[in-house]
């Protein structure tokens, strides 16, 4: 009898704020390789990656709401997933970019894709503690 091993996939930590127009999300896995994203309008987000020991990571989300690279409806969500359960553990607020629901008119912007480095968005230079940059999916659709 032959049995197959099951390679189990761990979960990134995920972190992610809001404005009334987008959804941030910046998955957290440093060195990561064979990095996959996508994300469905129906508000399905899933991601897999190689870590720098060559351990699996994988996640699947389904969002609070439909989406289009931006929310599909400007507003604010109650919560990030559609699910009225905890979040996992590595699911989090991300706090360099939230911004509250009365205080986003006066918020300053965040920084554009260009303030994070070179073309592919990499800066060798800043001290990011090895976090994946995720751009900003507006400007990945070419708006």
């Amino acid at each position: 009898m032959r049995v197959l091993r099951e390679e189990i996939c761990r979960q990134p930590e995920v972190l992610w704020a809001q404005r009334s127009d987008k959804i941030y999300l910046t998955v957290s896995l440093p060195d990561a390789k064979d990095v996959s994203v996508k994300c469905t309008p129906e508000g399905l987000f899933s991601f897999s990656a190689t870590g720098a020991q060559g351990e699996p990571f994988s996640l699947s989300l389904e969002l609070f709401d439909t989406i289009i690279l931006e929310k599909e409806k400007k507003g604010w969500w109650k919560r990030l997933l559609k699910s009225e359960e905890k979040p996992a553990p590595y699911i989090k607020v991300d706090w360099n970019k939230w911004c509250d629901e009365d205080e986003e008119d006066s918020a300053s912007s965040l920084p554009s894709d260009d303030d994070y480095g070179g073309a592919d968005g990499k800066d060798d230079s800043s001290d990011d503690d090895g976090l994946l940059y995720l751009p900003d999916l507006e400007k990945a659709r070419g708006k």
